[in-house]
């Protein structure tokens, strides 16, 4: 009876933060935040491990503060709070920080899922420690690119960190500060170096340097240096930044699809043979070409036993006559993009040895994942070029999952992740992939490669991306036009998935056999056979 929760609830305490949250002048302001640090959503937590999800060294917020495993990493913390301390501007002391943590508490409050259980002061001083342990780590990377002064402050977790992130501490440290349970919000860690430097500015400045470095450390994806810088005061927390720095904003997909079509469309030449393409298949596939090619197929079908075989050369000859009788739904695969979001299961896409085989070449792109694209008329598929390390898959399925939580329309990176496991399916996959520039592969071997893309495309709900579902159903009509596919296809739906040929070809062996053992019935076969070795 002591487990029940109903009788560890205080009622007294319960109304006083009812009354207190009524009561506060900050009330509207809170309304004006939405919430950005979310739980892990269970559906993704039960398919994938645990330890992609929670830290595994340090605790950065409320969730995962009181985990017991994690409290050694509380002496660094403390003695990074210190060090912060003492760089503070005039006379300003860490209380400080906490007194304007505390005002600010409905705002930080608002920013998490879960109902927070710690008092005003608990969670003020939670979030100064937690944020100058979390500057004081992000150092690093301003530090790297000279926006900062190298100091001794790091000395005492030195065999945490390092410059070059080859420590096994350092790398469980980067993976758990972007973690999706693990942040708190953007607006804590300004005001901590407001109040350090004295200046918004400043803060401003050294926040940006510190977050860019943090993504070109963690982000899988080249970060092009032409694009529009994304505004640390901007983002909610760590991995939001991240997030916006990988998936490009929905006008700019927009432009950039504008942008490309534009490129394909512009050479004359390529212009000029496409139109006398269309003229040629015209004239080939004009009435009377095709009354000379449909004749021996009708010839053909009248014969008793191979009318079977008709269809299917008629169907191989003439596949836009077998789409003819398709419904308008049926033959426009954009439409139903269009329409209804697709499916997981929907996703239908070559493998990549099964797209080279057919003769298309894939190229690494410098940038987001904007950069998807097919040039049908060379056959090059263009993929981001993507880093993958001991940090991707833990920074990938999070930032899947944050996705899933946030964000309101297309989940970008979801999508992309489906591609990725559907066109990698084996270690070969992964092996054309690395000799072909697109794969930068730090694992141990290729297997790994497909192994981490194929836990990651899980999705909590259906989505459409029409950027990348208009590659997808390029590449496939591109496949699916070539000749060797279409022989394969047909010969799998008319020839070896259709009973009645089955049926007509065990006829005819039968046929044969019985000949041929009437034959020998009458010559005597084995006799005729014995007295031509003799001779």
């Amino acid at each position: 009876m002591s487990s029940n929760p109903i009788q560890n609830f205080d009622e007294r305490q319960w109304i006083i933060n009812i009354r207190r949250t009524l009561e506060e002048d900050q009330l509207e302001n809170e309304t004006e935040i939405p919430v950005c640090i979310f739980s892990v959503p269970k559906t993704l937590m039960s398919s994938d491990p645990v330890s992609l999800y929670t830290p595994q060294e340090v605790a950065i917020g409320p969730y995962h503060h009181l985990r017991p495993e994690l409290y050694e990493m509380e002496r660094y913390k403390l003695a990074a709070a210190r060090r912060a301390q003492r760089q503070f501007y005039g006379e300003h002391k860490l209380q400080c920080v906490v007194d304007q943590l505390k005002e600010l508490e409905p705002q930080i409050r608002a920013c998490y899922h879960k109902y927070l259980k710690f008092s005003s002061e608990t969670l003020a001083w939670m979030m100064a420690i937690d944020a100058s342990f979390l500057l004081e780590f992000l150092q690093i990377y301003a530090m790297k690119d000279d926006k900062l002064p190298a100091t001794s402050s790091l000395l005492s977790i030195s065999h945490l960190v390092d410059y070059a992130g080859m420590k096994a501490a350092h790398n469980a440290i980067l993976r758990d500060m972007s973690m999706l349970e693990n942040q708190i919000p953007l607006f804590v860690l300004r005001k901590m170096l407001q109040i350090q430097y004295s200046s918004s500015e400043s803060a401003d400045y050294l926040l940006q340097a510190m977050f860019i470095g943090f993504c070109e450390e963690v982000s899988p994806f080249k970060m092009k240096k032409n694009k529009p810088m994304i505004q640390a005061s901007e983002c909610a927390h760590l991995l939001d930044y991240l997030y916006n720095t990988i998936v490009p904003k929905a006008e700019q997909r927009a432009a950039i699809t504008g942008i490309d079509d534009q490129e394909i469309y512009s050479d004359d030449s390529k212009r000029f043979f496409t139109e006398l393409w269309k003229l040629l298949s015209k004239m080939i596939l004009s009435r009377p070409i095709k009354f000379l090619f449909k004749l021996p197929c009708f010839m053909l079908s009248k014969i008793p036993g191979f009318s079977i075989l008709a269809q299917p050369v008629k169907n191989l000859i003439f596949p836009q006559d077998n789409e003819g009788n398709k419904s308008d739904a049926e033959r426009s695969p954009s439409n139903k993009h269009m329409n209804k979001p697709p499916l997981v299961e929907e996703i239908t896409i070559p493998s990549v040895t099964e797209l080279a085989k057919s003769n298309v070449r894939f190229l690494p792109t410098v940038g987001d994942i904007s950069t998807v694209s097919f040039d049908a008329n060379k056959a090059i598929l263009h993929l981001p070029t993507i880093s993958l390390d001991v940090n991707t898959e833990s920074a990938l399925i999070n930032l899947v999952a944050y996705e899933s939580s946030n964000a309101s329309g297309p989940l970008v990176l979801t999508r992309y992740s489906e591609l990725m496991n559907r066109i990698i399916d084996t270690e070969e996959d992964a092996k054309l992939l690395r000799e072909n520039g697109v794969v930068l592969n730090r694992l141990r071997s290729d297997a790994e490669v497909a192994k981490l893309w194929n836990g990651i495309s899980k999705s909590i709900r259906l989505t459409k991306v029409p950027h990348i579902d208009i590659v997808i159903e390029d590449v496939n009509k591109y496949y699916n036009s070539r000749w060797r596919v279409k022989c394969w296809k047909n010969k799998k739906l008319n020839v070896f998935g259709s009973w009645q040929f089955l049926t007509f070809m065990a006829t005819v062996m039968l046929l044969l056999l019985t000949a041929l053992q009437a034959f020998c019935s009458i010559y005597d076969c084995r006799k005729h056979h014995h007295g031509s070795s003799y001779d």
